[in-house]
């Protein structure tokens, strides 16, 4: 039976982790992820026959020996798998749709190979509720977007970007940007709409500020 999910009860408080650094997840955003590790094909089958919900969070320190058990960030988001397939060669690819941030609140012992956690939704219920249309400083995040993307020759869609709701634009350049991962758990965690589009606008422009094509110092030679 397909289950619904509309606010953080329902949601379970035990769902199975899948630690990686430099990936998040918001809610209201897409994910796809290409699977391979018998660990996390393993997740996915049992995230399938259950809730269909996995827990995407960072590991404490980016490069952490995975095969062993990283410390895990403070706060994650779970997602639910909205789109599955698999490949000849035994991978599975699938796209997770985020539902609410949670609060790591533990991990339970349990023989599976992959590893499952305790979520507190509750200082996230709000992630569930439908967003309001909470205006955002464009003008200010778009002058430090345009040299960011030159400098690193990624491509965008100007039009697609300017007409994008805040927030759904906020998130997903919170999740496609290069930043350290530390950075990016800053901007998972932040409380609310405005205090991310500030945060990744400061991100933005000390990026700007210390590359010698946007405007920083010239290196020494």
């Amino acid at each position: 039976m397909r289950r619904r999910y509309s606010n953080i009860s329902d949601l379970p408080a035990v769902i199975p982790a899948f630690p990686l650094a430099g990936v998040l997840l918001f809610p209201r955003t897409r994910l796809p992820l290409n699977i391979f590790e018998p660990r996390y094909l393993a997740m996915v089958d049992a995230a399938m026959d259950g809730s269909r919900l996995i827990g995407m969070i960072q590991p404490k320190t980016p490069g952490e020996d995975m095969t062993q058990k990283p410390t895990l960030c403070d706060v994650g988001c779970a997602g639910r798998i909205v789109e599955y397939s698999e490949t000849e060669d035994g991978r599975y690819l699938i796209t997770l749709a985020g539902m609410a941030r949670f609060r790591f609140a533990g991990e339970c012992e349990a023989p599976t190979p992959f590893r499952q956690i305790t979520c507190d939704y509750a200082p996230y219920a709000a992630d569930m509720a439908t967003p309001a249309d909470t205006p955002i400083p464009r003008d200010r995040l778009f002058a430090a977007l345009k040299p960011y993307l030159k400098e690193r020759d990624m491509k965008s869609d100007w039009s697609s970007i300017e007409e994008a709701p805040g927030e759904m634009l906020v998130n997903a350049l919170a999740m496609i940007c290069p930043f350290e991962p530390q950075d990016k758990q800053a901007l998972l965690e932040a409380s609310d709409l405005p205090q991310r589009a500030e945060a990744l606008i400061a991100l933005l422009e000390i990026a700007n500020a210390t590359s010698p094509a946007v405007g920083g110092k010239q290196p020494i030679h």
